[in-house]
């Protein structure tokens, strides 16, 4: 190390958002009444900065800062110290920061806290606190509100390098920064500080470790001090049994074990209770509240007490049958870092093998570690390489990017080279520039070409992916031509040259073919990879059979798939295919027209992508809730995922997910009567031009740009799309399109004709399904109805449409509907089913499953989420509906059924 680098101050928060906002509310809240709020977090991320923050942007009275109360003489109760505070306030508000609120004596506390409970009158106070989340909160401030500071999401950590480095940063240096940090923003900064300008640039090797004892002893502070001997052993054996744990927990059993192991001579037997305040128990369980805490309690431990005690675990672990953990802790017991050849060929071996029980994030540690101990530069990077692709199943791709770097830092033949490419690619794809992807993965698939041609084919296939979601149309076609050459095998098993899988060839060919307009040549091989999908259990199979599936508009099979594949993803621990399974599966509810649904799974997509690290992903989830939401009555829900989505598809190039963004946005407009608004960010999207949307996606909003068109007087800009429209109709790929096309010639047509166009489009639409889209037209031909003076005829036409929109929680379109009741004389009655409409989406369907006599695990099970969540929804069902029991839910559930079932009928309306 050649010196420090000086870090400038970052100019802006990055990755607060929804905290600030809470804090700007209790701020806003002052100028009326008190407030009060806990802010906790472990060390580093940026507590006493909130704070600072809060006084420095609070302009509506004085501030106070109070410190550990530890004078004799400070107010010993809470209405001694609310009279101080009134006191110092005066006739204005008062926002009082209490930073550390935990290092107050315990009298203190107890006033602090009963203070912040006591109504206040005679004065406008705020309270903001701090308090450390290494440990629990105190009993004293346990009912206050509280708002978490988590570790900062991969952007918002790189957003903040940059922020301090001006991005002088070098791409290899960058990645073993962020990952090393571990979304805490003190010590991403301690690391750059650590580092030389040279370092930070990538002209000199970085140190090892980069995260060394003292700098996270520095950003820890004083949160370890002074544990007793018997308390560092258990913190020290905690610590690391994690490095070798799935999970941010370890089985106590395992470390009391390791404990009598670690300390044979007579003392008294272990215990895990209490525990110190760093720690937590849940059940047999044990983790550390803070990561950081954890890393800095094993970086900092004597070396030979961190060696012994890896080797107890390894004892306990060997005793109990776990090898492949066993052997870990066996290799980190070892002195020093030179290679071990013998160990570190067990340790790979071990990894590879499928008959071994591990999770792919403790493969990917085993892989890590033997690439450590190998001298061998080929073998060192085919192990980094190996390690890479694990951390990418596994979710983590801030995990895979440096172990990358450093595989290409040893010398390797083409086909390791062509994998890591391949893992890279793949990386970039889900969290990245997709043209960047697309490169990537076409070098991979000349590498890979001759000695591991199954791999190349996958790699194409993935490359074609990447030109798909860039809306590419040339590239993709281009990277579809050449037939790749070689049999199936997973990711970095080279095979033997031979003909290209039928599963990749059959998908190749029939995206081709379908990107050409040639259904004939399309649908049988797409039809071939949708068959295997029944009876193959590979998650990466099952997906191909869901997107093949999607690709031909058979949306049931495409469900059936992608719930499979979800289901095979979690079972294997593959956490990087859980979010794209439910990406498959809220498009295939999306193009059903069950915007519910498709609700559901784009809000536990969005969850698992975020988590996983893929916002590339997270950015067409959030184009599916813009879009669910658009027919509802969130307009703030519908700019609020537009915005995330389309920030996102405009720095990496997701023309499809931007393309989808633009159209919620668009039938907002629409459902909210502003056609005009509508027309103008439709037209953009459909009519020809540089400009026009992705080549797979701007049909779909076709319908809505004539509609739009229509209403706004501007019929004539739709005759050339309605053309090309026309020809996806014909196509067959899309079970709404025949539909939706006749609505679009009844809303051109002429008066004689236009009648039996709007009949011919609801016959249609039953034999398609799909709530929403039927209402809209009943909705369409209620209007014109109305216009034509036919009153009776349009009171049958709007109730039908007012009912399917109830139906599926349409409330923007219902509103329209009810208008038009409302202008013929009509006056909708509430019936049970409005009662349901006060229900969110997911809300509706969860009360459904419910009602029908499912238990929460089964409604969980169902809807592929978890059964927190389905507990959560189901006290908001009892809330919003005044029931107390799942018996009066079911019956208020089946009147409203009952009431929709009459609305639907084509002899019932709304009645004057």
């Amino acid at each position: 190390m050649t010196g420090e680098t000086t870090v400038r101050t970052a100019v802006r928060f990055h990755g607060r958002s929804a905290q600030r906002e809470t804090v700007r509310a209790l701020l806003d809240g002052l100028r009326a009444h008190s407030g009060h709020l806990v802010v906790t977090g472990e060390p580093g991320l940026g507590r006493t900065a909130l704070l600072q923050w809060a006084a420095r942007s609070f302009r509506a009275g004085s501030v106070l800062h109070l410190g550990p109360a530890t004078d004799r003489r400070a107010p010993a109760t809470a209405e001694e110290l609310l009279g101080t505070l009134r006191a110092a306030a005066g006739e204005a508000p008062l926002l009082v920061c209490v930073d550390d609120a935990h290092l107050w004596d315990a009298p203190a506390r107890a006033a602090l806290g009963r203070a912040a409970e006591i109504p206040h009158t005679g004065g406008r106070i705020g309270l903001l606190l701090s308090v450390a989340g290494h440990r629990a909160v105190d009993p004293e401030y346990a009912r206050l509100p509280v708002v978490r500071l988590d570790p900062l999401a991969p952007s918002h950590a790189d957003a903040l390098l940059d922020d301090v480095t001006d991005g002088a940063t070098a791409p290899a240096v960058r990645e073993q920064l962020l990952a090393e940090a571990e979304g805490n923003p003190a010590l991403l900064l301690a690391l750059v500080r650590r580092l030389s300008p040279a370092e930070l640039r990538g002209l000199r090797p970085l140190p090892t470790p980069l995260a060394d004892a003292g700098t996270l002893a520095a950003v820890a502070g004083r949160a370890l001090s002074g544990p007793s001997p018997d308390a560092h052993d258990l913190l020290l054996t905690v610590s690391a049994a994690v490095r070798a744990s799935d999970g941010p927990d370890v089985d106590t059993g395992l470390v009391l074990d390791a404990l009598r192991h670690l300390r044979p001579e007579p003392a008294p037997a272990p215990a895990a209770d209490p525990l110190p305040e760093v720690l937590a128990g849940a059940g047999d369980r044990l983790r550390f509240h803070s990561p950081l805490l954890r890393r800095t309690v094993h970086a900092t431990a004597a070396p030979d007490r961190r060696r012994a005690a890896h080797r107890a675990l390894a004892d306990v672990l060997e005793a109990g049958g776990h090898r492949l953990p066993a052997l870990l802790h066996r290799s980190w017991s070892l002195s020093g870092r030179t290679p071990v050849a013998r160990l570190a060929d067990r340790l790979a071996a071990l990894a590879a093998d499928g008959t071994v029980p591990a999770s792919p994030r403790l493969r990917t540690k085993a892989y890590a570690r033997a690439a450590e101990l190998t001298a061998d530069g080929a073998a060192r990077a085919e192990r980094y390489t190996a390690a890479a692709e694990q951390a990418l199943l596994a979710g983590r791709p801030d995990r895979a990017r440096p172990l990358l770097a450093a595989a290409r830092g040893c010398a390797a033949p083409a086909a390791v080279r062509g994998r890591a490419e391949l893992a890279r690619g793949m990386a970039e794809l889900r969290d990245g520039p997709v043209g960047d992807a697309h490169q990537s993965l076409l070098l991979a698939a000349s590498l890979l070409a001759a000695d591991a041609p199954a791999d190349a084919a996958t790699a194409t296939l993935a490359a074609a992916v990447a030109a798909w979601a860039a809306g590419d149309l040339p590239a993709c076609l281009a990277t579809l031509s050449p037939e790749p050459v070689g049999p199936p095998g997973p990711v970095g098993r080279p095979q033997a040259p031979g003909r290209c899988p039928d599963p990749v060839r059959d998908h190749r060919v029939g995206m081709r073919a379908l990107l050409e307009g040639r259904l004939d040549r399309a649908a049988p091989s797409l039809e071939q990879v949708v068959e295997r999908g029944r009876t193959d259990d590979r998650p990466e199979a099952l997906l191909r059979s869901a997107s093949a599936a999607l690709l031909l508009g058979k949306v049931d099979a495409a469900r059936r798939a992608g719930a499979r594949a979800l289901a095979a993803a979690r079972q294997l621990g593959s956490d990087a295919l859980v979010p794209q399974a439910l990406e498959y599966l809220a498009y295939a509810e999306l193009r059903a027209g069950r915007h519910s649904q498709a609700r559901v799974h784009a809000e536990d997509g969005l969850r698992t992508a975020l988590r996983a690290g893929q916002r590339n992903t997270a950015a067409h989830h959030r184009a599916v809730l813009a879009l669910a939401a658009s027919i509802e009555e969130e307009p703030q829900a519908v700019a609020r995922h537009v915005e995330a989505a389309l920030a996102t598809a405009r720095r990496h190039g997701l023309a499809q997910a931007a393309t989808l963004a633009e159209w919620a946005a668009a039938r907002a407009d629409l459902g909210r009567g502003r056609p005009h608004d509508a027309a103008d960010r439709l037209g953009l999207l459909v009519l020809p031009g540089p400009g026009r949307g992705h080549f797979a996606v701007w049909r779909l909003a076709v319908p809505c740009f004539v509609e739009a068109a229509v209403l706004a007087g501007r019929p004539e800009d739709t005759h050339e799309v309605l053309t090309d429209f026309a020809d996806w109709a014909a196509f067959g790929a899309d079970p709404q399109a025949a539909a939706q096309l006749a609505r679009c010639h009844a809303l051109l047509a002429p008066q004689d004709r236009a009648d039996d166009l709007y009949l011919r489009a609801l016959a249609r639409h039953d034999e398609a399904g799909g709530d929403f889209e039927r209402a809209r037209t009943a909705l369409l031909y209620g209007k014109w109805l109305r216009r034509r003076r036919r009153p009776r005829e349009a009171r049958g036409r709007l109730g039908t449409a007012l009912a399917g929109f109830d139906r599926c929680g349409a409330g923007v379109w219902a509103a329209q509907a009810r208008a038009e009741l409302r202008a013929l004389g009509a006056a909708p009655q509430a019936r049970g089913a409005g009662t349901l409409t006060r229900l969110t989406p997911q809300q509706l369907r969860i009360a459904r499953h419910v009602a029908e006599g499912a238990t929460n695990r089964e409604v969980a099970l169902t809807l592929a989420v978890s059964t927190r969540t389905v507990d959560y929804h189901l006290r908001k069902v009892f809330a919003a509906l005044g029931v107390r029991s799942r018996l009066e839910l079911a019956r208020m559930v089946e009147q409203a059924e009952q009431d929709q079932g009459a609305g639907r009928s084509e002899k019932t309306g709304a009645q004057p």
